[in-house]
């Protein structure tokens, strides 16, 4: 039993220094020119580093990860002066315009399934890598014309997945946007855990230089005074565009309008802490797939939790110092073993 549980303890060390050389390459690819062969540098960096300078450069990595920040913050510009959007299933045909505009404004491929083609409302959708916006059709419980919902991330003022991020690869902007950064990014895939909404996506077929996926808000069309794509489409205005305490006010006099037409609830308001986009709907949210929240934010659930671990426990770089030191007691045990057995056969 106690030699299998060093065989064991040995496979997971292995697995999680073959993790950590991946992320070291993928950034010395990064920060070298083209011309600088990244593989070999890195291989020469981890060659020529003894046990004891990887541990000590290990540690302090740990130390420094240790005091970084732990939870995610609200960007207080974007709480005074961020965009947002309002999106009326009430007013929505259907007609996925918005789709198409998503589409062409960040150069996706075409779908296999045309824009127009109504047949896409057989089965519930999620975005893709290749679909950062979906609209899906609903049965209307009323009995009335069908329900359409349209799906995209919520940009969500303080972000589980901005919270969740060891490296700061997503934050919050001053625009309201949640935006991230391809360059920081080491694809560890714990933002996608932690979106209450499951909006983010892996692009899974880029082994060498994957992205995680998800509407961008079209940030770069804000930044230059534009407006986002999805909303400059819409033929039946069931999306709204502005600062988000002004379409919050807009949302409420909607419902005080058509009392009748409208769920007096404006989805996104308060859920998670609240989100960039808002919904108005006809029917309650629950009924268009849109889950179940409650008001706090994720990160400020989790920030005693993660303080606590990062400030009294060992940080994860400190845990990969100690399975890497065990590593190469194990690789050392192995080839004393060796070298014994060679000495006895000789």
């Amino acid at each position: 039993m106690f030699n299998s549980s060093l065989e064991c303890m040995k496979s997971v060390s292995d697995e999680i220094a073959m993790q950590l050389k991946s992320a070291v390459a993928k950034h010395l690819f990064r920060a070298r020119s083209r011309d600088v062969e990244a593989t070999l540098l890195e291989k020469s960096i981890m060659m020529n580093l003894n046990r004891r300078q990887f541990l000590k450069s290990t540690a302090a990595a740990g130390a420094a990860l240790a005091s970084a920040k732990v939870s995610g913050e609200v960007n207080p510009e974007s709480e005074r002066n961020g965009f947002g959007m309002l999106y009326d299933s009430v007013r929505c045909i259907g007609c996925r315009s918005c789709e198409a505009a998503c589409n062409e404004v960040n150069k996706l491929p075409k779908p296999v399934v045309p824009f127009d083609d109504d047949s896409v409302f057989r089965q519930k959708r999620s975005t893709t890598p290749e679909a950062l916006t979906v609209v899906n059709r609903y049965a209307n419980p009323n009995g009335n014309d069908p329900i359409h919902r349209k799906q995209q991330c919520m940009h969500c003022n303080d972000a589980a997945c901005v919270s969740a991020c060891l490296v700061d690869a997503l934050n919050k902007t001053a625009e309201g946007a949640v935006e991230w950064d391809n360059w920081k990014c080491i694809g560890c895939r714990y933002c996608m855990l932690a979106c209450p909404f499951q909006m983010l996506k892996f692009e899974f077929k880029n082994a060498l230089n994957p992205h995680i996926s998800k509407c961008t808000f079209c940030i770069e069309r804000l930044r230059a005074g534009g407006k986002p794509g999805c909303f400059e489409a819409c033929p039946a205005e069931a999306i709204a565009f502005g600062k988000r305490s002004d379409l919050l006010i807009e949302a409420r006099q909607r419902i005080a309008d058509n009392p009748g037409l409208y769920v007096n609830h404006i989805y996104g308001e308060k859920e998670v802490g609240g989100t960039a986009k808002l919904y108005l709907t006809g029917v309650p949210a629950e009924k268009l797939d849109l889950p179940k929240l409650k008001e706090k934010a994720i990160p400020k659930l989790t920030e005693s939790i993660q303080h606590g671990v990062f400030k009294y426990f060992l940080p994860p770089l400190g845990l990969f110092a100690l399975l890497a030191g065990a590593m190469a007691l194990f690789k050392r045990k192995d080839k004393d073993e060796a070298s014994d057995k060679e000495r006895n056969n000789g």
